[in-house]
């Protein structure tokens, strides 16, 4: 599964966004005993508080999609975000870094914790 890009300062899920939540109902779906763990991320820029709750809309409106699809909510073990704590790149408080290297922070990621 692979991890879902949110906008700037955004936690709606994007067109994109949704092909690829679709691709994990759909996992979930033909495959009933997995189960998820969603971790959502945020870019550097803003105070870190704020990325923290930015982070945690974004994991609670990625996991609503998903349960509005159909798939019971006890099969997504935790929705949490964690700001901006964990980049995928050298993007750090400080860094400048393009708007491309900044939008590879901004996601949600799905961890398979159950097949």
């Amino acid at each position: 599964m692979n991890p879902i890009f949110f906008e700037y300062d955004k936690w709606d899920i994007t067109p994109q966004a949704a092909d690829e939540l679709d691709r994990v109902v759909y996992v979930m779906q033909k495959f009933p005993n997995v189960k998820i763990k969603i971790e959502s991320h945020t870019d550097s820029r803003g105070k870190d508080a704020y990325n923290l709750k930015l982070s945690d809309k974004r994991a609670k409106s990625t996991q609503q999609y998903i349960i509005s699809k159909g798939i019971d909510s006890s099969r997504i073990e935790s929705a949490i975000g964690y700001g901006e704590s964990r980049p995928v790149n050298r993007c750090k408080n400080g860094v400048k870094c393009s708007e491309e290297e900044h939008l590879k922070n901004r996601r949600s990621d799905f961890i398979v914790i159950q097949k």
